[in-house]
């Protein structure tokens, strides 16, 4: 049988983590516990079993270090994971087990994962919110359908968190308000690459967020028009970018100017958000002078595939997360082949890496419920 993780003791999280290496404890923060105050002790189950689809996110959008992303999809909803949370008899009462871990697309990625609750991040969000929602009396079982590739820069690791965090709350009545969502997600980012929700808060919630603040924690969503058609092409080398080691390239000390100037971008990317004005969004997402130019040496051909992007008519392009994935803007789909092409050809020409590529769309609705099973 899968290893079971119990719903964890209370007890203060530290803040702000980057640890990277193996989980050996697992806590729930403060803020989790107090959202999750309201909820219902030891809620009944609503369902048998529920599956949750999260989508692939673009964090940073540029200049929006730590603090922007947004949520992107395809019709298919191949582009993100898919989480199935079951009530588990077998399992001791409060924990968590997970039960298969499958990769369609990527053979071998599955193989990787561990199964272990809280070493994979599905298990380490389902565990925060069964803990959030005062499960006591039921175990559940995971089962969960990797459709991002590792260390891509599509946030991998949040929409699994998302997927089984949204899952877990459906199978026990969607109790858990919206930052409970959020907050028991990023109990895993925190877990994997450090605590910042630019992928986890998209992931969940859809569309664009601004993480505003982590003391208190708040999130504001950024509604953009409808009518807003806005596509993002999405080129994956062949070439795995680890988080920390992103993270380890970025200068410990930023030039007054470099600050303003990526401020000054970061607000007109919100503006271009909130107006619609999808040449603005992409003239600013092109604009980072702090973090582009530290990672985009380490990413083979990515200033040919910017270059390229730009000139077969992209709005704007950058490197999505913490890369490898460029990410080009457009509005509709028309220039979306010719954007392609140019920005694959330029990480095989300069990169000397094959890519995959995809057109996504903006995702205005996160992480959700697309199946359930009834108790009888």
């Amino acid at each position: 049988m899968a290893a079971a993780a119990a719903s964890p003791a209370i007890a203060p999280s530290s803040f702000p983590s980057t640890r990277t290496g193996p989980l050996l404890s697992f806590r729930v923060s403060r803020k989790l516990r107090v959202s999750a105050a309201a909820a219902s002790a030891d809620p009944p189950p609503a369902f048998r079993s529920v599956t949750a689809f999260a989508p692939a996110t673009v964090a940073n959008l540029g200049p929006g270090f730590d603090f922007l992303g947004c949520a992107v999809a395809d019709a298919s909803l191949s582009l993100g994971d898919t989480v199935t949370a079951t009530l588990d008899p077998t399992l001791p009462a409060g924990t968590v087990a997970i039960s298969g871990i499958t990769s369609p697309s990527f053979p071998r990625l599955a193989e990787r994962l561990s199964r272990d609750p809280l070493r994979n991040c599905a298990g380490i969000a389902a565990v925060a919110a069964l803990s959030a929602l005062g499960v006591r009396s039921h175990g559940v079982s995971l089962s969960l359908a990797k459709g991002l590739p590792l260390g891509s820069g599509l946030g991998s690791s949040a929409a699994s968190a998302a997927a089984a965090a949204k899952a877990v709350d459906a199978l026990f009545g969607s109790l858990l308000p919206r930052d409970g969502l959020v907050l028991a997600g990023l109990e895993s980012e925190k877990a994997v690459s450090g605590f910042h929700a630019d992928n986890i808060a998209p992931a969940i919630l859809g569309g664009f967020v601004l993480v505003r603040s982590y003391e208190p924690f708040r999130l504001v969503q950024l509604p953009c028009p409808p009518a807003l058609h806005l596509c993002f092409v999405l080129v994956t080398p062949e070439f795995e970018a680890p988080t920390s080691r992103m993270r380890a390239a970025l200068p410990k000390n930023v030039a007054l100017s470099h600050h303003t100037r990526n401020s000054s971008q970061a607000a007109a990317l919100v503006a271009a958000v909130l107006q619609g004005d999808a040449a603005l969004i992409g003239s600013a997402m092109s604009s980072d002078f702090i973090v582009e130019p530290t990672r985009a040496p380490l990413i083979p051909g990515m200033a040919a595939v910017k270059a390229a992007a730009l000139e077969a008519g992209a709005l704007g392009c950058t490197i999505s997360g913490a890369g490898p994935t460029a990410v080009a803007v457009i509005e509709g789909e028309e220039k979306g082949e010719e954007v392609t092409r140019r920005m694959v050809d330029a990480f095989l020409s300069v990169g000397k890496l094959k890519a995959a590529a995809t057109i996504a769309q903006l995702d205005r609705d996160g992480a959700r419920v697309i199946s359930t099973s009834s108790l009888e």
